[in-house]
């Protein structure tokens, strides 16, 4: 049996990419585990996720905020999460511009 492990840390970007970094780290035909990496993103004025998964996600470092569709914002920092059932529009309002939000991101489809 191969063990497959890393660091959620390592080739963090040493200054602001151009767009935010997404990663995969694991998947199955269900479940997508990814490491998104945000350096003062968000999301384009007018633009709106509308996922055909689940998806639960967390700030392991660094500061955030979500707005779900018709809702408040949401102020996150490292250590929170939220779920985000399929087809509820959701935007990265605002990440931390003096440096990197990691995220934790599981994605779950129907099945």
């Amino acid at each position: 049996m191969t063990v497959d492990r890393g660091n959620l840390f390592d080739a963090l970007p040493s200054g602001r990419p151009p767009a935010e970094q997404f990663g995969e780290l694991w998947q199955t035909d269900r479940v997508t585990v990814e490491r998104i990496v945000s350096w003062g993103h968000a999301t384009a004025a007018g633009d709106w996720f509308d996922q055909e998964t689940d998806e639960w996600v967390m700030v392991v470092q660094g500061a955030a905020r979500l707005r779900v569709d018709g809702g408040d914002a949401i102020e996150m920092r490292a250590g929170d999460w939220v779920l985000l059932p399929a087809r509820v529009r959701h935007r990265v309002e605002w990440t931390d511009p003096a440096g990197p939000t990691v995220w934790l991101a599981v994605h779950v489809r129907a099945g």
